[in-house]
């Protein structure tokens, strides 16, 4: 189909503009500029003011001085002292108010408590001082009182907040870097449990290996073979000494149980309230010891938060074999009434589970709707 030149062009254009807005939508950048619209509005209101109390300003040229100020907050996150020191000049020339206020609040929010109450202080004594003058604040107030009613209020509710903005800031961070370091030592966690799984089987296979060499090696003694066994079982040992090497254990545990342990679990966690039906298809006996135990800490984990989020709910398990790959679906269904105090949880299971799964080359995803809680994690068999 013939897409005129123009049209094209416009359709180009529209696309740049929604990447662009895309982009901007969110970003500090937008926030700041539009910071400096907002104020440049709230003083726009006051042009008139300026131009009948200022005679060397008139009305476009007010515009353009309060415009120049307000270009001072888009670099507020950076430099919160620009804006501060610019509001000051606008204090004592053209008598406004209004972008001291943003500025406070800037430093407040980007430079934290003590700035913030210096400036404050700075911003007050500058007004004092500017009050002393002649001719000013009038008509705004007549006294020392009234002056103070109106400048010291509004420096120290933008300092406040600003301040309160920036704990806020602090402690969302704060909690993001703990829910971050909480899934990192889980994810820690699992990549340990996994090596001392690796460990205990393959070290068992490999101690067979090594034993089954020596008897050969043994038995082909007087045979044109027997120096091949020898350097087989030295190679089975080598490697069962690397293995001990790489993976270091810290403390002594049991391994980790397989699909015959998965009964055991329902029943606990029948005993617990959540009652637990469990289809398990019968290959899944025949998978190696490190899947089966990918299997048992999958329903593990899954049990474990259906009875913290969902305590009461009946809870189906599904393992099947299908094709080249395992399938495992752990849901539950959710509480109707959202309990009135929230479960103890470091919100790391999944991200567990998770790691568990893809170092044996799997999958799994967790799904949540209006009344269920799905978990699937799928494996290769081989």
């Amino acid at each position: 189909m013939y897409v005129p030149p123009v049209a094209s062009a416009l359709q180009r254009a529209a696309a740049a503009g929604r990447r662009l807005a895309a982009s901007w939508a969110g970003s500090p950048r937008a926030l700041d500029v539009l910071t400096a619209l907002s104020c440049l509005g709230l003083m726009a209101l006051d042009l008139p003011g300026l131009a009948a109390a200022d005679n060397s300003l008139n009305g476009p040229m007010a515009a353009a001085v309060l415009a120049a100020g307000c270009c001072s907050l888009v670099v507020r996150r950076r430099l919160p002292w620009v804006s501060y020191l610019t509001a000051l000049v606008f204090i004592g020339w053209l008598h406004e108010l209004t972008l001291i206020q943003f500025a406070l609040y800037s430093v407040g929010r980007y430079r934290g408590r003590r700035p913030a109450l210096l400036a404050t202080l700075g911003y007050i004594a500058f007004a004092l001082a500017v009050f002393s003058v002649p001719g000013w604040p009038e008509p705004h107030a007549h006294t020392l009182s009234a002056f103070l009613s109106l400048v010291v209020p509004i420096g120290v509710l933008a300092s406040a907040v600003g301040i309160a903005a920036y704990r806020h800031d602090l402690v969302a961070e704060l909690a993001a870097r703990r829910a971050e370091a909480a899934v990192f030592q889980a994810v820690e966690q699992e990549r340990t449990s996994v090596a001392r799984d690796v460990h205990d089987f393959v070290g068992r296979e490999l101690t067979l290996l090594t034993v089954r060499s020596e008897v050969l090696s043994a038995r082909a003694r007087e045979t044109a073979y027997a120096k091949d066994f020898e350097e087989l079982a030295d190679t089975a040992r080598r490697a069962h000494l690397v293995l001990n090497e790489i993976i270091v254990q810290r403390g002594e545990r049991a391994s980790t149980p397989g699909v015959e342990g998965l009964a055991a679990l329902a029943e606990e966690s029948g005993r617990a309230g959540s009652p637990v039906r469990l289809a398990l298809d019968p290959q899944a006996h025949g998978l190696s010891p490190l899947r089966q135990a990918a299997v048992y800490r999958v329903v593990q984990e899954c049990l474990t938060n259906a009875a913290k989020h969902a305590g009461g709910e009946t809870i189906d398990v599904s393992i099947e074999a299908d094709g080249p790959r395992l399938r495992i679906a752990v849901s539950n269904g959710l509480p109707v009434r959202t309990p009135a105090r929230a479960p103890v949880s470091a919100g790391s299971g999944t991200a567990s589970m998770s790691e568990r799964v893809r170092s044996l080359g799997g999958t799994l995803t967790a799904t949540r709707t209006q009344d269920s809680y799905t978990v699937v994690a799928t494996l290769p068999r081989g």
